[in-house]
């Protein structure tokens, strides 16, 4: 089990990486910052970071506006 921003509880597969996370969460936004267990995640290795069974997983969508 993998808890994402606090709340939601996502089944763990073997192997599953911070992009596949968001595929299965439904996320698509341009601007997601990801922190897992406390450490940053940098965007570049999304395809790569695998997440392991009961991380912590933070996802923060960057809004801007005027």
């Amino acid at each position: 089990m993998v808890i994402v921003n606090q709340r939601d509880k996502i089944e763990w597969k073997e192997g599953m990486t911070v992009t596949d996370l968001f595929k299965i969460m439904g996320f698509d936004y341009a601007l997601i910052t990801v922190m897992i267990n406390g450490k940053y995640i940098p965007e570049e290795d999304y395809d790569f970071t695998e997440i392991k069974d009961g991380d912590d997983v933070r996802a923060y969508h960057l809004a801007h506006g005027g």
